[in-house]
Order: C-alpha cells, then structure tokens, then sequence
C-alpha cells in the first residue's frame, strides 16, 4: 500500500484525462456531500421538535370527561358527568402503578374574549388553571422569582398566584417587583407569590405565557367548583408503560360513574408516550428515507467510478500486458486497480462530506448568531458516528467499484494485451 511507484501510477492514470476524473469524482463528492446535508437537517427538524417538548413527562397521560355515548344501568347516552375529588383518591388508592397524579381545574380562557384579572388601571384575559404542585413536575417550568404553589397552599387554600410572562408584561410596569403584589381574578384578590417562564411548547390548557396558577383548593372554594375536577394528569413508575395506568384509569372512571365498560368517547385524553414514540418513530423514518436517497445518490457516482475504471482498464490494456508478462500476479493487478478505485471514491467523498459537515455547521452559526426565530429548525448537525459510517461506506462501495474492472484486467491473456492496439 505503501509502494511509492503504485501511487505515482495512480496519480498518472487518474491526471491522464483531468476532465473526466473530475466529472467522475463529483459524482461521489455529490452523493455524500447530499446523505450529510440531509442528515443535518433531519437533526435540525428533531432537535426543534424535541426542544419544544422540554422536561415534559413522556411517561404521562390525561384523562377528562366527555359525554357518554351509550346508555348504561337505566343511564341514557349523552349524559354529562364530572371527575371528582373522590375519583382522586380512588385513583391513587386503587392503581399502585400511578407514580403521580395531579388535577387541574381549568377556571376561565384567555381566548373567552373577557377580561377576567385586574390590577389597578390594568386588566387583561388570562388562562386560570387551578394545579397541584405535582403539575410542576409532570410539565415542568422554570421559576424567574418566587415559588411554585406548594402542598402548604393546597391545605389551607391560601389565596396565592403565580403568573407567566405575559401576565407580567400586561399588569405591571417593567421594573416593578411582582412578588407579594395583589391582582384581582373575577372579583377576588390574589397574592402573587412566584413567575415562571414555561420549559416547553406543549400548550394543555392555554398558552402558558399568559397562564395563571392558583391552589387547586382555591379556585374549588373560591369560585364554588364544589369537588368538582375537569381533568387528571398522570404518570406511570419506572420501567411501567403509562398505556397500562391510562387504561386502569379509565376503566376506574366508567366504574365509578356508571358507564358503560365499552364506551371509548366517555372518557376523553391522550396518553403522551404514544405521541412521543410517534414522533421517534417519524424521525427514524425520515432519517432512513435520508440514507437511502443519499446512499443511492452515492452508489450512482459508485456506478460512475466502476464504469470510468473499465476504460481505464481498456485504455492500459498494453500495460498491463506489459506487467503480466513481467511476473506481475493476477493479485497485485487487482490490488492496483482496487487501490486506484478506493482512492478516486475515498478522497472524493471525503471532500464531500467535509463540505457538508462545513456547510451545516455554518448554518448553525449563521442561525444561532443572526437572532432568527429558529422555531422549526434548531442546532443542525451532522453524528460523528454518522461521519464515519458514511466513510466506511465509501471505502466498501470504492472496493466493489474496482472489483468489476479489475476481474476485467485479469482475464486478458497477457499475449492478448500486448498484440492490442
């Protein structure tokens, strides 16, 4: 591999002809110059999805009511019914695979078209969601001042808040310490004790930005509920799949509420590991679409390679006569060749995925630097692992491009090759 005159005879047959070594190297240069930049883009595509899902429990689900779709025990179809407090405790004391279990009461819309929160002068229409601290942890937020509710506001019902960011920027003034002032939400007073900005992009129940939690308690009493709950969130234990306590959950619910064991519409939700694997398996199709668009773009500049290494072959006929009738083995000539096909589709492709890579990572930069609104599209990027995958690729696939020609060479009888002109 090392023979200083094999690699000067590589260089004189690939320079013999510069227009066509070129046009057959960019083949190759193209193929993975495309697989990486595809690759990095189908990373930018996930990371943005991903990113926008945050901290959020992927082992959670959420159950509500919906109107019953057939009748049961004397019950008619389209009866309406509530979750209840008690459900809750039925749920944590009769399902041991619950990790945790949190309730919501969704008090009054942002998009209701009201103003529901006043300050002062100010007012605006918020999302008031009712929470236990558990919520905090199944979709999590990132607090900027304060607290989080706490188990302590649910016992005694305290009359606190904590606000998004939205709400901040409408009732107070930019420097104003938030913390201990008082907003009023349908005509009762609420002390703020804590701002969070959300981790995530997954909207249950409102824009987060202009969300406003109270004690679940709170917004029961306070607004006469009753023990009334508009919806559970739950997670499963490790190693548990949350579909077996989405189901267990369910089943409880109908049981409870006398509906009937069949009716799917009565008991409404999603079970989020299901749309999590969804997404995965998405991205792993994209990414598997990628390679073999770029691995058949690749083997197509492979094809040119082999093709332009027969009329090499063709061209050198003489000369390899010339060898053979030297005492050159049918192995060293097919070593040559294979060695003169690895290098043409090795340093072409390699230039390639190098301009790729390149080309990722500056846009990257160029994303991360500008200060655009990179929503849809975050740190492109391209898996060291991959790069050397698509490298392996490109020594096997520059193997199987000279075994043709060579296999070609080497049935020439060596008084054949020298009578050709």
């Amino acid at each position: 591999m090392f023979d200083l005159d094999r690699w000067q005879e590589i260089y004189t047959a690939l320079k013999s002809n510069k227009l066509r070594t070129f046009l057959t190297a960019f083949g190759v240069f193209w193929g993975i110059f495309m697989l990486m930049v595809m690759l990095g883009s189908g990373k930018g595509l996930e990371n943005s999805v991903f990113e926008d899902m945050g901290d959020f429990a992927s082992n959670s689900a959420f159950i509500w009511a919906q109107k019953t779709s057939m009748p049961y025990e004397g019950y008619p179809r389209g009866r309406n019914y509530n979750f209840t407090n008690d459900d809750m405790k039925a749920l944590k004391d009769n399902i041991d695979e619950i990790d945790l279990l949190s309730p919501r009461l969704q008090g009054w819309a942002a998009g209701d078209g009201q103003n529901n929160v006043t300050r002062g002068l100010k007012t605006g229409a918020f999302n008031i969601q009712g929470d236990y601290p558990q919520i905090n942890l199944i979709d999590p937020n990132k607090m900027l001042k304060g607290r989080f509710v706490n188990d302590k506001d649910i016992e005694e019902s305290r009359k606190v808040c904590v606000i998004g960011p939205r709400v901040l920027e409408v009732l107070f003034n930019k420097e104003e310490e938030p913390i201990g002032q008082y907003i009023r939400i349908k005509g009762v007073y609420f002390q703020v004790v804590g701002v969070f900005k959300p981790k995530n992009k997954i909207n249950i129940g409102g824009d987060k930005e202009q969300t406003i939690f109270l004690p679940f308690t709170s917004l029961q009493k306070a607004y006469n509920f009753g023990d009334e709950v508009h919806y559970f969130s739950v997670t499963a234990k490790e190693n548990i799949p949350v579909s077996i306590v989405d189901k267990k959950c369910r089943d409880l619910i109908r049981e409870r509420h006398h509906i009937n064991p069949a009716d799917d519409q009565a008991v409404g939700g999603f079970n989020l590991e299901e749309e999590f694997n969804k997404m995965r398996g998405l991205f792993k199709g994209i990414a598997a679409l990628m390679w073999i668009v770029g691995v058949g773009t690749l083997l197509a500049g492979v094809i040119g390679v082999s093709n332009i290494m027969l009329i090499i072959i063709k061209e050198r006929t003489k000369e390899i006569g010339i060898q053979r009738a030297l005492g050159a083995t049918p192995a060293k000539i097919i070593s040559q060749i294979i060695m003169e096909s690895v290098f043409l589709t090795a340093f072409a492709g390699y230039i390639g995925m190098v301009f790729g890579v390149f080309l990722i990572e500056a846009i990257n930069y160029l994303l991360e630097t500008s200060g655009a609104n990179t929503d849809m599209f975050k740190h492109p990027g391209v898996d060291f692992n991959i790069a050397i995958s698509a490298l392996i690729i490109l020594v096997v696939s520059g193997i199987f491009a000279g075994m043709i020609p060579a296999q070609r060479a080497i049935s020439i009888k060596p008084i054949d090759a020298l009578r050709d002109e």
